[in-house]
């Protein structure tokens, strides 16, 4: 049985109610204090400070049914050129008195914004005014696709086209006009931004703030076939210079856009119809390879995806010689554990209505984006991860012959179907992939579902997962829990364990502290062949428990401390014996501009049975036995939204039987909002008693956005475990909407030799024919 000695948990409670000492009455403060002449930002303006003085307390729970608009249907064209004259906007109920999340929440904010909205018969139109008396001053970092909406200024829309009060698109844009879209299910807790919708935007920055013509077709949105029609709605105003924002619907700072049960409404759509919804996006792709020691080869390939609208609801995808050859290279990694690592799925099609077949939960992290290092393995599994499918362990391209998927909600439930086959190669032989998930929603914002794998390969091997799974959420708190099962014919050959795999935990989130915890169990003999699987045969115990702390004496500085504990246990199922013990004491900062800091210490814990290699470039081992050390770090990012930013890790302490010294060291350059470039340096410097090393892995990215539908992208890798240096160089132009033209260029070579090991230029056209 294992234990943590008294003092690891008195420590852990002094850690977190040492905070309790310095919190000011928050709740109270937030709702009623309007900030004194010292206090508030100098650009705060006399029609904010009335508002904010006269204003009630907000009653979040009522507060959206006061946030209603009156749909209105244009009287003639709409041209969008950013320039709000046409009639029709005159006539338009405007949305406005916007109220701030953060960091004064509750008060109004420090610009207003005001929305008008419009529909015809093709498509709904938002008009945008967001006001600023300092327009010269903002911030405008990116005009690539999917920008990140944190770092600049803009304005962001979610519609919630059921009415569903779970499930909604979000549309972003910024004043040069970058766009940014996402699909999200249960507010936010599967978000998917690879999602393309057609649309389109046209922005222009003044004298007195900037605007933003937008206009959404109704082909690119799903809703319910019904003459009148309400839908939710809410905006947000993000002013990145006082790092402020603020919505229409008022929330609570601990929510953002997402939660759309708390968005207002546009009432009174009539005769809305969604078009055919079919598409037809052919590619042709030529590629010239050359393997060192090999003559250089040419190939001429094309595909077809199409994408067809079964109901207002479901969406029906097809894929036929599905090509993946302009997706960007994966980060490397420094392996330091004896676990697999995770790369997340970077390939069109299978991001693309994702979240669907997302099965149970993956547990967060809390404060300062989990700077301490984490367990060790200890990684969530995954039941299902796409990159099983047309993708080796090592990462490399298998041919996929085609597909198809069918997604989307039908009432309270939503579906996913996936079956790819995959052609066979040299190494591996052809296999059928099948994923198939239904998930019923329950209560106000609950959902229970199951879901089945099928993996058809070479002959007699299959493997096959059934599971079920539960999720509760009540206001602030959630609970989750699910049961899976494998079958295979072969099950791994082990003496004793079981084929399942479960968890069941608890969320808890509020203004002041966060708690989390939970219970996974993974039998030895648990296969599954379409998953992602660290450790088999364990039992793992893990949770964050932590203080949200908002000093009003340093507050024009210091926004946020976060003082928090986590840990993760695991525990070998056959005997009960210790694995792996990792905890994390840690203290977190964020600051008014959006900069952050952290520190910390980690002891850790690692029973290990068998050695294994932690460096094959030198062959250091870690030999078999039980290890006891604790690592000690600090943490710095500076405003990402500079004009020139880094962030730095420092971390030492004991390592096995040995020492470790880790630095990482980012710097990011952002000129203006067509280039930005940064550099990553990561140093390992470790001695153990069968050797030393110093590995090094750096990650260098350059992007040039000519225009929002012209960009330049290089990434530059190096890795001194494996000696490579590698490059992945990508040019895109967006000729017509959804409808891509893309020359790559991919290269390794050896860092010891020069030598070429392997090139090759891609080039790539898409064309997309929407009905």
């Amino acid at each position: 049985m294992v234990r943590w000695n008294a003092a690891s948990c008195n420590v852990a409670l002094a850690f977190i109610i040492a905070s309790l000492g310095t919190s000011s009455n928050a709740a109270a403060q937030q709702q009623n204090r309007l900030q004194s002449s010292g206090d508030a930002p100098a650009h705060w303006s006399a029609s904010s400070a009335t508002r904010a003085a006269s204003a009630p307390p907000i009653d979040y729970d009522t507060a959206r049914l006061e946030r209603r608009l009156d749909a209105v249907r244009a009287t003639g064209p709409i041209v969008l050129d950013g320039v709000l004259d046409e009639p029709s906007w005159r006539d338009a109920p405007m949305a406005t008195h916007f109220i701030q999340n953060d960091p004064r929440e509750g008060e109004a904010a420090t610009y207003d914004t005001e929305v008008r909205v419009l529909y015809d018969d093709e498509a709904i139109y938002f008009g945008v005014f967001a006001r600023d008396e300092e327009p010269g001053r903002l911030t405008v970092n990116d005009l690539k696709k999917d920008f990140n909406t944190n770092n600049s200024d803009g304005f962001r829309i979610v519609l919630d086209t059921f009415h569903d009060a779970r499930n909604g698109y979000t549309f972003a844009t910024n004043p040069a006009g970058a766009k940014y879209d996402a699909q999200m299910a249960n507010e936010g807790r599967e978000r998917n931004s690879d999602w393309d919708g057609i649309w389109d935007v046209a922005t222009r920055v003044t004298e007195t703030g900037w605007y933003a013509e937008l206009r959404i077709p109704f082909r690119t949105l799903k809703f319910e076939s019904r003459d009148t029609q309400t839908w939710g709605v809410n905006f947000e105003r993000k002013l990145r210079r006082l790092n402020e924002d603020s919505y229409w619907s008022p929330l609570p700072r601990i929510y953002d856009l997402d939660r759309v049960s708390m968005a207002g409404t546009v009432e009174g759509f009539r005769g809305l119809r969604p078009g055919m919804n079919l598409r037809f996006k052919p590619y042709a792709a030529t590629t010239s390879s050359t393997i060192s020691g090999r003559r250089t080869t040419g190939e001429v390939d094309a595909g077809l995806d199409v994408k067809y609208g079964v109901t207002s609801g479901l969406v029906w995808d097809f894929t036929v010689n599905t090509d993946f050859s302009q997706v960007e290279a994966d980060e490397q990694q420094i392996n330091l554990t004896r676990f697999s690592l995770f790369f997340p799925e970077k390939r069109d099609f299978f991001l693309e209505n994702s979240g669907i077949f997302q099965f149970g939960t993956n547990a967060g992290q809390f404060g300062g984006g989990g700077q301490g290092g984490g367990g060790g393995g200890g990684r969530e599994m995954r039941l299902f991860f796409s990159r099983r499918i047309g993708l080796s362990d090592a990462g490399e391209p298998i041919p996929i012959l085609g597909g198809t998927r069918l997604t989307g909600r039908q009432g309270a439930f939503s579906l996913g179907v996936l079956n790819i086959q995959q052609r066979e190669t040299d190494a591996v032989s052809a296999a059928n992939f099948t994923a198939l998930r239904l998930r019923r929603d329950i209560l106000a914002n609950s959902d229970i579902g199951a879901v089945f794998l099928n993996k058809e390969q070479g002959g007699p091997h299959f493997n096959r997962i059934a599971g079920v799974d539960a999720n509760f959420r009540f206001g602030d708190f959630s609970a989750n829990a699910y049961l899976a099962k494998s079958f295979s014919p072969d099950p791994l050959a082990r003496a004793i364990g079981n084929e399942f795999g479960s968890r069941a935990g608890f969320n808890y989130q509020s203004r002041t502290w966060q708690a989390q915890a939970g219970h996974s169990g993974i039998g030895e003999r648990f296969n599954d062949e379409m998953g992602f699987v660290p450790r088999q045969g364990i039992h793992n115990f893990d949770g964050r428990f932590g203080r949200q702390v908002r000093p009003a004496a340093i507050s024009k500085w210091l926004r946020q401390m976060q003082p928090h504990w986590e840990f993760d246990l695991f525990t070998r199922q056959r005997d009960g014996a210790l694995e792996t013990s990792y905890q994390g004491y840690h203290w977190n900062f964020q600051f008014q501009d959006g900069s952050n800091a952290e520190i910390g210490f980690n002891p850790m814990i690692e029973d290990v049975p068998e050695a294994f290699t932690i460096n094959s470039a030198t062959q250091t081992r870690v030999n078999p036995g039980r290890y006891e050390f604790t690592e000690h770090f600090a943490f710095w990012r500076t405003n990402e939204a500079a004009l020139v930013s880094f962030n730095t890790r420092y971390a030492a302490g004991n390592f096995y039987d040995g020492y470790r010294r880790n630095l990482n060291f980012g710097p990011s350059m952002r000129l203006n909002e067509k280039f930005n470039a940064s550099l990553n340096l990561q140093f390992n410097d470790i001695s153990l008693s069968t050797g030393a090393f110093l590995s090094k892995l750096v990650t260098t990215r350059i992007n040039y956005n000519f225009n929002t539908k012209m960009f330049f992208n290089a990434l530059v890798q190096y890795n001194s475990d494996n000696h490579q240096w590698t490059s992945n160089l990508r040019f895109n132009i967006i000729h017509r909407p959804l409808s891509d033209f893309f020359l790559v260029y991919n290269e390794r070579r050896d860092e010891r030799t020069g030598i070429l090991l392997s090139r090759a230029v891609i080039a790539k056209m898409t064309y997309l024919m929407a009905f």
